[in-house]
């Protein structure tokens, strides 16, 4: 007998305490891409994007002349100017590659730059939204295949953030 009343008011408790959680969703990416802030990181980083893709073009059309170069007058070349030809190529396709991979690193480097004081300000408004509204938990409405409107707070936060 005791085992039961003890569930039943472990029971209860659960119950009571689940139904003073409050729940709300919003789609964070739909918000991000309103922000002014976004769009502005978004064409700096597609103007850095195009700076790298411009000195990468630079380089690849220098090891493509090179190259021209090279067959055009293979024939002429003695084997220490053939070494000395092969040596520059091989030095220059080698910078590229390494330029390749520091760009990747500058690129992804200079989006989080840009990128994650907006995410921060998004969250801000956020946590803002829900502790003002006395919410549990805010969802993301991007893992969901229903949730109610009524529950949606992203009005608020466009309003929190003036969007």
């Amino acid at each position: 007998m005791k085992k039961i009343t003890l569930l039943a008011l472990l029971s209860f408790l659960t119950l009571s305490s689940m139904a003073q959680n409050k729940f709300g969703h919003i789609n964070a990416q739909e918000i991000l891409i309103l922000m002014p802030e976004y769009k502005t990181a978004e064409v700096e980083l597609e103007n850095f994007t195009k700076s790298l893709q411009a000195q990468l073009g630079s380089m690849e059309a220098e090891i493509q002349q090179m190259q021209q170069e090279y067959q055009a007058n293979e024939a002429s070349y003695t084997d220490l100017v053939k070494q000395d030809k092969e040596a520059e190529m091989q030095g220059l396709f080698q910078r590229i590659q390494t330029f390749e991979q520091n760009a990747q690193k500058s690129l992804q480097s200079k989006q989080n730059e840009l990128l994650i004081p907006i995410n921060d300000k998004l969250k801000n408004a956020i946590n803002e939204v829900a502790s003002e509204g006395k919410y549990t938990y805010i969802f993301t409405i991007e893992i969901f295949l229903y949730a109610e409107e009524s529950n949606d707070i992203g009005t608020l936060v466009k309003k929190k953030l003036g969007l």
